[in-house]
């Protein structure tokens, strides 16, 4: 299978999310002992990944790399986990840059060690100028999380004075988020075969098409990526009417 399954006649989803899955099963299915390996041969699919992205057009691709949830997994994990990000900073950013690709985050950044994120501010600072695609990197993210911040901005706002509770939109929603330049995501991947969302962009997903599929994250490649925008493009998007 390869891109000629795509019909670029159709839509291109301009913004993909993806939930990044199956790391650690992976790896247990190698026969390893560390998680991390995992972790490690999924970094390589990143790379796969932004190759399609370039092939294809897509705008906006959101990556669902560290919840607020995986805090509570064990030291030694999210030690390596915030290790293995700060070295595919150190070992990617230029290449990001030569390929027009900007580096961005959501999430409760300020969570993560100073080293790792120094690394990710430089990394942010050094390609804000690319324009040809953005690379979202949801770390320390939760959905829940990004609309209780939204919440209180919103109040904070109110509360002096400048907005007017019967005023609060939609849109007045979507400008206190994390990154509310960046449109919905047309198409939501999920590898390895899990049924949920997982807390991630609660309020843009709304009318995301979904797309799951068994493939382990260290496994899936730049056809299977071709795959799911083929099977994107077969779908009627309604928005609720008829």
């Amino acid at each position: 299978m390869s891109i000629d399954i795509i019909k670029f006649d159709k839509s291109i989803p301009k913004h993909i999310a993806v939930i990044m899955d199956g790391n650690g099963r992976w790896a247990k299915k190698q026969g390893l002992v560390a998680r991390l390996k995992g972790h490690e041969a999924g970094a390589e699919t990143i790379r796969a990944v932004l190759r399609a992205c370039d092939k294809t057009g897509v705008r906006y691709l959101t990556l669902y790399a560290f919840s607020t949830e995986n805090w509570k997994r064990s030291k030694s994990e999210v030690a390596g986990l915030m290790e293995l990000l700060r070295r595919f900073l150190i070992k990617n950013t230029d290449e990001l840059i030569e390929k027009g690709i900007r580096l961005r985050a959501i999430g409760q950044i300020d969570r993560l060690p100073d080293q790792t994120r120094k690394e990710l501010e430089r990394s942010i600072e050094k390609s804000k100028n690319e324009t040809k695609l953005d690379l979202i990197l949801a770390l320390s993210y939760g959905g829940r999380t990004e609309i209780v911040n939204c919440i209180r901005r919103i109040s904070s706002i109110v509360k002096s004075g400048e907005l007017n509770p019967e005023d609060i939109s939609e849109e007045t929603v979507k400008q206190n988020l994390y990154a509310p330049d960046v449109p919905d995501p047309e198409l939501l991947i999920r590898t390895s075969g899990e049924m949920r969302i997982s807390n991630f962009l609660l309020w843009q997903i709304s009318y995301s098409e979904i797309y799951v599929t068994e493939i382990l994250w260290p496994d899936f490649r730049e056809n299977d990526f071709y795959e799911a925008i083929a099977d994107y493009q077969k779908r009627l998007r309604r928005f609720g009417g008829v």
